[in-house]
């Protein structure tokens, strides 16, 4: 398992690049717009990490902002997840179901799944490299809870 990001959603890109970037110095190093899904991730990088972060897969921090207001109402978690590549999400997720952790997100398309930790902070799990094929019983299993 390797450690990738912490998601933060964020109501004003512009302030929150301005006080990581411009204040503390973190440098961005990837941009994904999405326009059918209303929002933009913004990943960066701690300076000292900035000579790996070209070359390699380097943790950061992960931006989200929401373009539509009404995404920040009462009670919006502004802590999103940590995030974990893993190298058989199948087999931890079935150790995890096996230890009665709830997979609040089965990994039906192989390549990523939710669950939380004791504390009721969301893990993100991601396949490493390629997504496995589809199998069962995560094909068949609904979402379970928020994450």
């Amino acid at each position: 398992m390797r450690y990738l990001h912490t998601m933060l959603r964020v109501s004003n890109l512009e302030e929150s690049l301005r006080f990581y970037c411009g204040l503390l110095g973190f440098e961005e190093v990837r941009r994904v717009e999405r326009p059918e899904g209303r929002y933009t991730l913004v990943f960066l990088v701690a300076p000292e990490d900035m000579p790996r972060a070209r070359s390699e897969s380097t943790p950061c921090i992960e931006l989200t902002y929401n373009w539509d207001p009404e995404e920040y109402a009462q009670g919006c978690r502004n802590f999103g997840h940590l995030a974990f590549e893993v190298d058989d999400i199948y087999a931890l997720c079935e150790k995890l179901r096996n230890a009665g952790v709830v997979i609040n997100r089965p990994p039906r398309d192989g390549r990523m799944a939710f669950v939380k930790s004791p504390d009721g902070i969301s893990v993100e799990l991601l396949q490493k490299e390629t997504p496995l094929p589809p199998r069962e019983p995560w094909v068949s299993l609904p979402n379970e809870g928020v994450w």
